[in-house]
């Protein structure tokens, strides 16, 4: 309180002070999860913590369903525009979901577009079914691709991360397939940097809060569980050099975003010298084999208290980041929607549950802007 009635009366101080205050939170941690920044051409890791701990991966599952997908499509078993039929068993999942009808189809373009953006579980199940031929034997694949990779620490039991014993990653891991997907397929990068997409009826908005509105983001996935908090992985790229982010466990959205951002401009903007290989990082960290559960920290009933405090008066994200600006114009959507002749009106409205998807607090909010420092 002295703080705050001094800089009233000081006002040529206010500036000066923020900018401090928003520096220091912004290069320095927020807390003790995993966390890690590598180059995507040099591997150098410029910062990482607990790295090698398993942790739940909620809707970053989503990254290896693309990638297992991707991988499909580059061995000619199907293309951008086969048919994705929405069959009984993927229209059972939970939300976060399109609530498409069995029978329903969508091509697998804006089948890979309703997951990547709006996290859609039943439509990841549906992808998986496509080009599994059914959705165990697809699960089988993406734990072969994952091996393949070197994710030596990850096993999959779904294709959209919903939570459940024997699915876990690791920031080491998730870092190991982000920079493959950038590497192996650079055609297919459009995708994770969707600001949303349209079905001509309903728009939906990336769960990104970095894209449009930190300088360079180009993607990749947000995800939320009870048990693992709120993970980012995210990509960002200037003057040619892209570099990964990995943010596991945060305690909100806006805590995801502040701290993925913080990593990526301190790899941005600082030299590669001495910082170590990610492939020469050996396992550290006691306890790391045992999955990590952060449920009663995130869900509690304090928790969801201090998270929607969290919110402006209008119902935006705050965020704590000098690096994260406001989002100021319309947002670009791509077009995602049904093939023609298989249906155009969902089940009911598309819509997200606490603890499922990417969670009910941040579907159809308005745009988040920063925080002021005071």
């Amino acid at each position: 309180m002295t703080v705050r009635l001094l800089m009233r009366n000081r006002a040529g101080a206010v500036g000066v002070l923020a900018g401090v205050c928003a520096a220091l939170a912004a290069a320095l941690p927020a807390s003790a999860n995993p966390r890690l920044v590598v180059d995507v051409a040099t591997l150098k890791v410029y910062e990482h913590q607990d790295i090698f701990q398993k942790w739940y991966p909620a809707s970053l599952t989503k990254l290896m369903t693309a990638y297992t997908t991707f991988r499909a499509i580059q061995a000619g078993q199907l293309t951008l525009e086969s048919p994705v039929i929405m069959t009984k068993n993927a229209a059972a999942e939970p939300p976060s979901k399109m609530f498409y009808k069995p029978g329903q189809a969508m091509t697998l373009d804006s089948a890979l577009k309703m997951m990547l953006v709006k996290s859609a579980n039943d439509v990841a199940v549906a992808i998986a079914e496509t080009v599994g031929g059914s959705e165990q034997a697809f699960i089988d694949r993406m734990n072969a691709e994952a091996r393949r990779i070197g994710m030596t620490s990850s096993h999959f039991i779904n294709a959209n991360g919903l939570p459940g014993q024997g699915q876990y990653t690791t920031a080491r891991d998730l870092a190991v397939l982000a920079i493959t997907l950038k590497r192996e397929f650079p055609q297919y990068a459009s995708y994770f940097s969707l600001e949303g997409f349209t079905t001509g009826k309903k728009d939906y908005a990336n769960y990104n809060m970095l894209i449009g509105r930190f300088e360079g983001a180009d993607g990749m996935k947000t995800g939320f569980i009870c048990a693992s908090g709120f993970n980012q992985v995210s990509s960002a790229t200037r003057s040619g050099r892209s570099v990964i982010s990995v943010v596991l466990g945060e305690d909100s959205l806006g805590a995801r975003a502040d701290e993925s951002a913080r990593l990526l401009q301190m790899a941005l903007t600082t030299p590669a010298a001495e910082k170590p290989s990610l492939t020469a990082i050996a396992p550290y960290g006691e306890g790391r084999e045992v999955v990590s559960d952060v449920s009663k920290e995130i869900c509690s009933k304090q928790a969801a208290k201090v998270r929607s405090e969290g919110r402006d008066e209008a119902g935006r994200q705050k965020l704590l980041s000098p690096y994260i600006h406001e989002f100021n114009r319309p947002l670009k959507l791509a077009f995602a929607g049904l093939i023609p002749g298989s249906g155009d009106k969902t089940a009911k409205a598309g819509s997200d549950v606490a603890g499922q998807g990417d969670v009910a607090e941040i579907a159809n909010v308005p745009v988040p802007v920063p925080r002021p420092s005071f």
